[in-house]
């Protein structure tokens, strides 16, 4: 594309802000999050390989059967949480801000291949920060469970969020 071409559409380009803001916000809120993800072998192959997480129980089914693991290889609990971590985006944080953390990661039943995420989401603290007037706090515990509705994880955590004006204020 031409320099030209170029520069025309982003001089035509309008912001489309997108997610919620702090003001969408309320404690006791409830979040359904998308469709969820089935897992696959290579799912867990290619990240397990790409983070070099390299437990064998994660690579080698004979180690995962000797460890109580009957159906085969589990999933490397570190693709569980950014799976179910990545569905609650959109919803949570996809407006802006610097993630803060998390607390009380907590595990529940393995995950193997075939196995189908989902995510819900609860708000659980909304407050303004003090050091941001542009943005306030959000804390929200988020629940994943597989197709037959076990808990495989459960975890807080905390962003700062883009309060409406600032976004508004920014075009």
């Amino acid at each position: 594309m031409s320099k030209t071409i170029v520069s025309e559409l982003r001089a035509r380009a309008k912001p489309w802000p997108r997610g919620n803001r702090y003001e969408d916000f309320h404690e006791g809120q409830d979040f359904t999050h998308h469709w969820g993800r089935t897992l696959s072998e290579a799912d867990n192959t290619l990240f397990t390989a790409l983070t070099m997480h390299y437990n064998p129980q994660h690579l080698n089914v004979e180690i995962a059967r000797e460890n109580g693991h009957m159906r085969g290889i589990p999933m490397t609990p570190m693709l569980v949480f950014t799976t179910v971590f990545g569905m609650s985006v959109e919803d949570l944080s996809e407006g802006g801000g610097p993630f803060l953390g998390v607390e009380n990661c907590v595990y529940g039943v393995p995950v193997f291949p075939g196995d189908t995420l989902s995510a819900t989401s609860r708000v659980i603290s909304v407050r303004e920060s003090a050091k941001r007037p542009d943005f306030g706090i959000v804390t929200w515990a988020t629940r994943g469970t597989n197709q037959h509705g076990e808990e495989v994880i459960r975890f807080e955590r905390s962003n700062l969020v883009s309060r409406r004006k600032s976004v508004e204020d920014s075009r």
